[in-house]
């Protein structure tokens, strides 16, 4: 590797591959170079002897002054990240197709116009950023990159995005494409699962499809500053979604559907709102509720710009007992859905008895032990009814909210395909040595509202595969070490805990998607959390006494986040 600073041109030593490296020239190693950093120089050009750093894998060219790039940047076939960004650009060369082991790609800020059509032989990109140019469409020949997980293109003259391109995204993550010209939102929007983050803000859409739903992951949504004057009712389903920004549109209203959002800021401000539906005081996970700006006539000035839980409490009150209630409907007959639950088992392969206040589970519901999901949570058992042992099959356990004080190892240890297990609100106090040796598929644990004494002779490392953790309101003071041994983590909820601080071994964590840190104690994050950003799509940090890190970059959301934290590393 190599980093240069204060260069008016290339030195030729460079571009002859280090062959002719004199012995006083301390600073070159005679070596195949795989990695050439010309960041914040005065470049003006690169010359088309780029192409003899045939072993070449990471280019940065930025904050340069750079009009445009060497054809022979295309022969270098092992380059996988190249970074041109922050130059005056106007094209950037086709032969860029021929890089084909390109995995990220950054030209923001230049003077595109387009982007190189060839860019979709690069079958392995999976960054893209192409903020702040004057691009006004996205080649056809994108659909080809399948394993696009990034894409920033905010800033540009993007009147729309085509279907055929985005529903051959599926397993991107975050779509940034801000500050554009777009007047529509694609149908094919909810073919995107994985999707994480979503920021449409500041263009001219008028309309949220309803295929929304489908994006079933989505934490982050930003459509402020655009003409929507209605919003969907499929946008409740949005289960995983903490963060909807709607600031600056025309909104006359918000749909009652949607709150069942589980969100911890919403931006309802500068919309034309007279009322709120009272349904959203019993959105208590909300930490931020702005409205400022409406002609809000049923709720005094006072509310409004007043606490997020006052005024939450207020909107409850106003509910009727017959709204408010959980259970607002009369159930069926207990037996009569004991039966139905059987009878549907057979052919599903699912057992659902949840929220019927069972304290035992009648024998006569094992009708196949080829069961592959059983639900038993909202009751009050207090002991696992052996027949679960029985269902070898069996992938998903819920026993979450009953009684249970004794860890069920026994039985557990005969569930060798067990894949999911919620065992959270109970009363558990330990879990024996061996208590999960027979996990070792287990991809989802949760231990949420249990004691923290669970977790002091913790067999978490014998999870190899386990992808999410939930260890919510369990009093932990600290993070337990073996949590940061999990190498396969991508999700992580310590929320609404007592810790007071985050180790830097979080770094460790290197597949972390989602981290969880809302309502703690926490006053400083360690410098080395921002090292997760390359993954890290989502981090909650609401509700903690944080003094490290301005509210201006809390508030523009995780990866402002986690660059702070980056840029404060030695």
């Amino acid at each position: 590797m190599k980093e240069l600073r204060t260069l008016l041109e290339v030195p030729n030593e460079v571009y002859r591959n280090l062959d002719t490296v004199g012995e006083d020239d301390k600073w070159w190693e005679g070596v195949e170079l795989q990695k050439l950093i010309l960041a914040h120089n005065d470049l003006e050009v690169l010359r088309e002897d780029m192409r003899n750093l045939t072993m070449l894998s990471i280019l940065n060219i930025s904050h340069n002054r750079l009009s445009c790039l060497p054809a022979a940047i295309g022969e270098l076939n092992f380059l996988k990240s190249l970074d041109v960004s922050f130059n005056s650009l106007a094209s950037i060369p086709e032969a860029i197709g021929s890089s084909s082991s390109l995995v990220k790609l950054d030209c923001s800020n230049n003077l595109l116009c387009e982007l190189p059509h060839s860019l979709g032989n690069c079958i392995d990109l999976s960054e893209l950023k192409a903020t702040n140019n004057t691009i006004a469409k996205l080649p056809d020949e994108l659909a080809k990159c399948l394993k696009l997980i990034k894409l920033d293109i905010e800033g540009n003259k993007l009147t729309v995005i085509p279907e055929t391109i985005l529903r051959s995204w599926t397993m991107l993550r975050e779509l940034n494409a801000a500050r554009n010209l777009l007047t529509t939102m694609p149908n094919s929007i909810g073919l995107l699962t994985k999707l994480i983050r979503l920021d449409f803000h500041q263009n001219k859409i008028s309309e949220i499809p309803s295929s929304i739903e489908g994006c079933c992951s989505l934490a982050e949504f930003y459509l402020g500053t655009n003409l929507l004057s209605s919003l969907p009712e499929e946008l409740g389903a949005l289960s995983c979604l903490g963060t909807l920004d709607l600031r600056s549109n025309q909104l006359k209203e918000f749909p009652v559907g949607a709150c069942k959002l589980q969100l911890c800021m919403l931006d309802l401000s500068n919309n034309s709102l007279s009322s709120l539906p009272p349904e959203i005081g019993t959105m208590t996970t909300l930490r931020k509720l702005l409205l400022n700006g409406n002609p809000l006539r049923t709720i005094r000035s006072s509310l409004v710009s007043g606490p997020t839980p006052i005024l939450l409490k207020y909107l409850r009150s106003r509910l009727s007992s017959t709204e408010e209630a959980s259970g607002s409907s009369i159930n069926p007959m207990k037996d009569d859905v004991i039966s139905k639950a059987t009878r549907l088992s057979l052919s599903s392969k699912e057992l659902s008895l949840s929220g019927l206040g069972l304290t035992s589970v009648p024998s006569i519901v094992w009708g196949t032990d080829e069961v592959v999901k059983v639900d038993l949570s909202r009751n009050s058992i207090s002991e696992l009814p052996n027949e679960v042992a029985t269902c070898s099959s069996l992938q998903v356990l819920i026993l979450s909210g009953n009684r249970i004080t004794q860890w069920p190892g026994e039985i557990l240890s005969s569930l060798y395909n067990l894949s999911s297990l919620k065992l959270d609100n109970n009363s558990l106090t330990e879990i024996p040595p061996g208590g999960l040796k027979a996990l070792s598929k287990l991809e989802l644990l949760d231990l949420s509202g249990n004691s923290s004494s669970l977790l002091v002779s913790s067999a978490l490392p014998l999870l190899p595969q386990l992808k999410e953790l939930y260890l919510r309101k369990m009093k932990l003071s600290h993070i337990p070490s073996d949590i940061l041994s999990l190498r396969s983590l991508r999700v992580l909820d310590l929320s609404q805990n007592l810790l007071v601080s985050v180790p830097e071994d979080i770094r460790n964590l290197t597949s972390l998607q989602e981290l969880h840190l809302s309502d703690n104690s926490i006053a400083v994050l360690p410098p080395e959390l921002g090292l997760l950003e390359p993954h890290l799509q989502v981090l909650k940090l609401d509700g903690n006494p944080l003094r490290s890190i301005r509210r201006a970059v809390l508030d523009r959301g995780t990866k402002a986040v986690l660059q702070y934290l980056k840029d404060k590393l030695p």
